[in-house]
């Protein structure tokens, strides 16, 4: 009797993938393997590994779409393989990004005359389209101060301390100086008067966000336009306004519409939004939008001819360019489908349904700052008016912090970030979560009871980790004897012990890394 042979010497007759050899032995992670693996094997690693990630639909820490309709995530697969870096190869495709520029255009009410194209490019995200809209800035003030015969070499722009981070890369890339208004206690975002009271001739422009990256709160657009339209009378200076409306900018015109912060005020001259935010589109899609032609120099745009046919290019990367048609800009993107999806997002909710989506956002937001209330263990730091989110801290953080929360609702699968405020409320720490979308009123009264939890754990437990830094403040001061005690306020001990936690978390997670 013939014996069959069940081994083989190679994978081929074996169908599972974990059967295989392939994922017996680990691949190189900083190296190209030197052979290659079956398809299928490669997906299943891929796969396996970014189970490990978090769930984007419970990381409430980000403002990122994280759901859309099948419908248009089918229209973004169809679209994932065009690159229309020639209009003339995509004219469909152009025409949608230009329908998108105009209808943008036309909700921030830009003067736009009978049957005049919008001026604007789209982004992959807001810091790009900030930093085009910087340099357009930086090279018109740059422009106006030669015609004056004044130096040039020191322009300055005149922002909240509460911006957001591309502000501090505009600022160090391109050789601008930062001035920042500090915050204080109870008020988290830029004052109006302390900005104007720091522009001076050589200020580009001042930076309003609507909508904070910390709070949610709109800064008053309005009252900042007002004392420039009256400073620049004073001065003969000509200051404007760029509005940092990346979460706020596809909110406020439909959750306020009667509020005065685009171009209706005079000195605003451009304006960004994230349609990868509250635009509702998944990742990889920003926009800016200017007042009018002028307000972008002409000496910025580019032109080529190489790909067929004269296209002014004006980004911070090849991949992307942009094309004037009478007064309007194109951008190529590396991709089409974030420009098709946003297309998609406009005509199928129309203000309607954006107002709708907002207004659900907005009420959820309520049910989570009414549920945290209740619990009668923090203060809420957000605002009603504004984005919608939650901000709060602990009304008593002696024994536990908001860090240790933030932390242990990582247990039931929830994304909350805890952070320190800016100079000069850096003593402040808050936890914040962003309401989007796809975040149901079941979800909100989830969340509240798992922070139930999270509080009735750690009220069983010592006050580990805060006592014992607290303890290694005073230890520390009463060891050096060359400096006298002092007793030190709540606010001097909270900050020391913040900062020696921030360090904490990021020694934690420095010695926990995998290389």
């Amino acid at each position: 009797m013939v014996l069959s042979k069940t081994a083989s010497n190679t994978d081929v007759s074996i169908h599972s993938t974990f059967a295989s050899r392939y994922v017996c032995n680990s691949l190189p992670r900083f190296q190209m393997p030197e052979n290659s693996i079956p398809k299928e094997a490669a997906y299943q690693i891929i796969n396996d590994e970014l189970m490990l990630d978090g769930n984007p639909r419970l990381n409430l820490a980000s403002f990122v779409t994280t759901w859309m309709e099948p419908e248009c995530d089918k229209l973004i697969m169809d679209a994932i393989n065009k690159n229309y870096v020639d209009m003339d190869e995509y004219p469909v495709t152009t025409e949608l990004q230009n329908r998108c520029v105009n209808m943008i255009a036309h909700l921030f009410n830009a003067p736009l005359g009978e049957g005049e194209a919008a001026v604007g490019v789209g982004t992959v995200g807001s810091s790009e389209a900030i930093m085009l809209a910087g340099l357009a800035f930086k090279r018109r003030w740059q422009n106006k101060m030669k015609q004056l015969g004044k130096p040039y070499d020191k322009p300055n722009i005149v922002t909240g301390a509460n911006v957001q981070v591309c502000w501090e890369k505009f600022a160090r890339y391109f050789e601008v100086e930062l001035k920042e208004v500090k915050l204080r206690d109870g008020y988290y975002v830029m004052d109006p008067e302390k900005a104007a009271e720091m522009v001076d001739e050589n200020t580009i422009c001042v930076a309003a966000i609507l909508g904070s990256t910390l709070n949610g709160e709109f800064e008053d657009v309005k009252r900042l336009n007002d004392l420039l339209v009256e400073k620049n009378k004073q001065t003969g200076w000509d200051t404007p306004i760029h509005v940092d409306a990346a979460s706020g900018g596809f909110i406020a015109p439909f959750l306020y519409p009667e509020l005065e912060w685009d171009f209706r005020l005079p000195l605003v001259k451009s304006i960004n939004v994230s349609g990868h935010k509250y635009g509702l589109v998944y990742a990889g899609i920003g926009w800016a939008i200017w007042r009018s032609k002028e307000d972008l120099p002409e000496e910025l745009i580019f032109h080529i001819n190489y790909l067929g046919a004269d296209q002014p290019t004006f980004t911070l990367n090849f991949s992307k360019g942009i094309f004037f048609s009478s007064l309007f800009i194109y951008l190529y993107l590396h991709g089409s489908s974030q420009v098709i999806a946003q297309y998609y997002q406009l005509i199928r909710l129309g203000n309607e349904g954006y107002r709708n989506i907002m207004e659900n956002c907005q009420e959820n937001a309520m049910v989570l700052k009414e549920g945290l209330e209740k619990t009668g263990r923090f203060n809420i730091v957000s605002k009603d008016k504004g984005v919608p989110l939650v901000a709060f801290s602990l009304k008593d953080s002696s024994r536990h912090t908001e860090f240790e929360i933030s932390e242990m609702l990582r247990r039931f699968g929830w994304i909350v970030p805890a952070y320190t405020m800016p100079a000069d409320a850096q003593h402040v720490t808050v936890l914040r979560v962003v309401i989007r979308e796809d975040f149901s009123r079941t979800l909100a009264e989830r969340l509240v009871m798992d922070i139930e939890k999270v509080l009735h754990e750690l009220d069983t437990l010592p006050a580990r980790v805060t006592a014992k830094l607290t303890a290694a403040a005073v230890e520390v001061e009463e060891n050096n004897h060359h400096v006298p005690m002092v007793k030190k306020t709540v606010i001097e001990l909270q900050r020391e012990i913040t900062s020696t936690w921030r360090k904490f978390v990021a020694e934690k997670k420095r010695t926990n890394r995998v290389c």
